[in-house]
């Protein structure tokens, strides 16, 4: 397409500072939110992000929904919570390119797309959803959430092959055994519990070293039993040298979760690459020390744009990176009559999120390679017709050369849960959590938990203490 020279200019011009404006990461645009947030004014954060009117109806809104239903779990809003939650659901779900934003991010930076949300945020939608439901005893809803996690769960299993990927989650099978098994569905309950058993042993403790809680020992075997797998139970007990223990008769239970600290923020990170000419129209963009080489084939490309690549001996990219928000608290525990109840880690959220955007980063390379040779096409045909001009959208490619730094920046850096069989009536349980780095203080705090017998109480405590991002 040719441009008269002054509309041109006013179109590379706009562009310019549109890239420019996007510099910040999306951290830093939402500083105020993020700040009341990690400092417990939950309050403020929601009605600031309540307030932004932008971010519910642009490219964000997912995020928005997202951010708006996590502060409302937190502050004890559980209805209010899954609304907003279902709305980034429904969100997720009809996902679909707007053509325009893409065709415009490939001349500026993805942040004009709607932001597509990672595999493990997905998850933790309907964890955060079904623990609400469990909250207000609504157990159809929470098995409807379980329903849903299966779909997603099947849905990332397929994208991914091979070995050494996330594409199973342990903690999100276990917890569907959880809410089966308070809804007394024994059946599923013990399958959802073994299938939890499996992807902790093959895949998590290679992953992120994290091995299956001991629990989850005791869950898969009392399931076993009050299924009639008798067999299944005593191979487990053999497996894990570990007893039955029933739950003694006429008390209730307690399933206690701890999200602890807070998850990790996307930021910007760059590669040099070198341009090394192959045979049959590929070209290899290699970057020696990371140990890179990325086959592009540019037979697809028109000639100003294998041009303007070929042109290229060196050049930048732009891409996302995850930097940890370190937890405060490594250990926690519940007292109760006198005894003492170690909370179990049984997800690494931080962890997840780092494999997630590792496995996906080929792929995200390839994206950006596209999108420079877009640029650098649109940067030589400007070029033949005024050279200075040309230069003005050099200048424009290198400015706008960004990475989609957007991520769920509310959920915890780790989930830790424990099981406690109580007597019926209001019982005081105590929870404790003592920090690994100096400068913070020891939490105690006593709950009272109303427990009823033959039925399974829920409850969420939220830790938001954590280290700042480093070289953020």
């Amino acid at each position: 397409m040719i441009f008269k020279k002054s509309y041109r200019l006013h179109f590379f011009m706009m562009m310019l500072t549109i890239g420019a404006t996007s510099c910040a990461t999306y951290y830093q645009l939402n500083y105020q939110f993020n700040q009341s947030f990690e400092n417990g004014n939950l309050q403020a954060a929601y009605q600031l992000l309540e307030g932004n009117t932008k971010m519910s109806q642009g490219k964000d809104r997912m995020l928005y929904y997202l951010n708006l239903g996590s502060t409302a779990a937190v502050m004890g809003n559980y209805e209010e919570s899954n609304k907003h939650l279902e709305e980034a659901y429904k969100i997720g779900e009809d996902y679909s390119r707007n053509y325009l934003n893409e065709a415009v991010s490939f001349l500026t930076n993805p942040k004009f797309v709607q932001y597509k949300p990672e595999d493990h945020e997905l998850l933790l939608i309907h964890y955060y959803k079904a623990i609400n439901f469990l909250k207000l005893a609504e157990y159809e809803s929470a098995l409807v959430e379980c329903r849903r996690l299966n779909n997603k769960l099947n849905q990332i299993n397929g994208k991914y092959k091979g070995e050494n990927k996330f594409k199973r989650d342990a903690f999100i099978a276990n917890l569907m055994g959880i809410i089966y098994e308070a809804d007394q569905d024994y059946n599923n309950a013990f399958i959802a519990y073994r299938n939890a058993v499996e992807i902790y042993e093959e895949d998590y403790k290679s992953l992120f070293n994290l091995d299956v809680p001991d629990q989850l020992k005791q869950d898969v075997v009392r399931a076993a039993y009050l299924t009639g797998f008798d067999d299944e139970a005593q191979r487990f007990e053999s497996k894990f040298g570990i007893k039955y223990q029933p739950i003694p008769i006429g008390h209730g239970q307690l399933v206690f979760f701890l999200n602890n600290g807070l998850g990790p923020v996307k930021a910007e990170t760059s590669i040099n690459f070198a341009i090394v000419e192959g045979s049959g129209g590929v070209l290899n963009f290699t970057n020696e020390a990371a140990g890179i080489n990325i086959p592009f084939n540019n037979v697809n490309l028109n000639d100003e744009e294998r041009k303007g690549l070929q042109d290229l001996r060196v050049f930048r990219l732009a891409l996302p990176k995850y930097v940890e928000r370190k937890e405060v608290f490594t250990s926690a525990s519940l007292e109760w009559n006198d005894q003492t109840f170690q909370l179990q880690k049984a997800e690494d959220v931080n962890a997840i999120a780092f494999q997630s955007l590792n496995q996906r980063m080929l792929a995200e390379m390839s994206k950006s390679l596209l999108r420079l040779a877009v640029k650098k096409g649109l940067e030589a045909q400007v070029r033949k017709e005024d050279k200075d001009l040309g230069a003005i959208v050099g200048f424009i490619n290198a400015a706008t050369e960004m990475a989609d730094t957007r991520n769920w920046q509310t959920i915890p850096h780790e989930i830790h849960y424990a099981r406690l069989n109580l007597p019926p009536g209001e019982q005081k349980v105590t929870f404790h959590a003592k920090p690994s780095v100096g400068g913070f203080k020891s939490v105690k705090q006593d709950l009272k938990m109303p427990i009823s017998a033959g039925a399974t109480s829920f409850f969420t405590f939220s830790t938001l203490e954590h280290l700042p991002p480093a070289n953020y």
